[in-house]
């Protein structure tokens, strides 16, 4: 990935699902790359979702989210502000999305990513200047 990108929290949970081997295997892949090319970005809303679901659904350590965080914190993070929460409102209202995804993609904007990394949103759509690529889907 050379495009500065955007990672959703599906990348994360996928990276710890060892129940979708092919899953796991791609969002490595890709979180490796990423890292590797420094082109990943990620928010703090992502970094919430992530523990929540780690902690809650995949029942893993508090330990374990500790380290994982320790290796996310090393993308670059956006903050998520007022100004990004009102740049998600408008998305919302014009775009039909969920609010927390606007929140993603307002964060993705914010960022000045082309891409959007997501299994959750409508692959192939550009919104806000930022592409919708589901990374699970060949």
């Amino acid at each position: 990935m050379a495009e500065r990108s955007f990672i959703d929290t599906n990348l994360l949970i996928y990276a710890e699902a060892s129940d979708a081997p092919e899953k796991q295997r791609t969002a490595l892949s890709i979180l490796k790359q990423l890292y590797d090319d420094a082109n990943g970005v990620l928010s703090t809303q992502v970094l919430q979702e992530y523990c929540n679901v780690a902690l809650k659904k995949l029942g893993l350590s508090a330990q374990h989210v500790r380290a994982q965080l320790d290796l996310y914190e090393q993308f670059e993070m956006v903050q998520v502000t007022p100004v990004i929460i009102r740049a998600a409102l408008d998305l919302h209202q014009t775009r039909s999305l969920a609010f927390y995804d606007s929140i993603i993609l307002a964060s993705a904007q914010a960022a000045g990513c082309v891409v959007l990394l997501s299994e959750d949103m409508n692959a192939g759509e550009v919104a806000a200047g930022v592409r919708i690529v589901n990374p699970f889907v060949n």
